[in-house]
């Protein structure tokens, strides 16, 4: 579960990025977060990762209160999470199995784990043909693929996608959606990060838009969250 408690984040310059944001996202749920540029979102997410700390407020994650953890223990708190970056992050000297093995390496996995896990995760994301291929031989929704399953690999509980439709094309678009919600149907909280109103649009999931530092709705398909249909 997520929970933020009159949080506040304002950074060194004084700019103010997040005010009394009072908002909880409960396990297993699917999320869109949206709003301009500028609006809060990139910090949300964070503060989700323990990348900024919050100035004001508490912050409750996987059983985790950011406003107090202890940094070593920051490295548990991200375990519990994967993040598929805009720009997907991946190794270009590395094929789409050693791309994914790596966040396993990275943790201590043992090797035996490492091999039954991997491809189970690339056929999830539907690359059972392409192990063995580097980033440059993958088109823009394969490469995507492979950072979902690298997200995945470790078993996190929240999954948090941040622009996955950003930089493909509509068909392209409709498929990763579908993974998303493959993803979600396997009991993970997903988080969508996202400025495409259009693919917003077409699923009624929560949707959570940020405006100027704070929630300006949180709606459910149209619907306020806290109306009925």
């Amino acid at each position: 579960m997520i929970e933020f408690i009159n949080v506040s984040m304002v950074y060194p310059n004084g700019t103010v990025a997040l005010k009394n944001v009072n908002l909880k996202i409960e396990d297993g749920e699917f999320v869109f977060i949206v709003g301009q540029s500028g609006a809060g979102k990139t910090t949300l997410t964070k503060l989700l990762l323990r990348e900024e700390k919050i100035s004001e407020g508490k912050l409750h994650v996987n059983g985790y209160c950011l406003e107090r953890i202890r940094e070593r223990k920051v490295p548990y708190l991200r375990r519990t999470m994967g993040v598929v970056f805009q720009d997907f992050r991946l190794f270009d000297n590395k094929t789409a199995y050693e791309n994914v093995a790596f966040a396993m390496r990275v943790i201590g996995e043992k090797p035996s784990l490492i091999r039954k896990r991997v491809p189970f995760f690339l056929n999830v994301v539907n690359l059972s043909d392409k192990y063995d291929n580097f980033p440059d031989e993958l088109s823009g929704g394969e490469k995507q693929r492979v950072a979902f399953a690298r997200a995945l690999v470790n078993n996190p509980q929240i999954i948090i996608a941040d622009e996955p439709t950003g930089n493909i094309d509509q068909d392209m678009a409709g498929d990763i959606m579908e993974l998303l919600m493959k993803i979600n149907r396997l009991g993970k909280t997903v988080i969508v990060v996202t400025h495409d109103l259009d693919i917003v649009s077409r699923y009624k999931k929560r949707v959570i838009t940020i405006n100027n530092g704070v929630v300006a709705s949180d709606r459910i398909g149209g619907v306020f969250a806290n109306e009925e249909a």
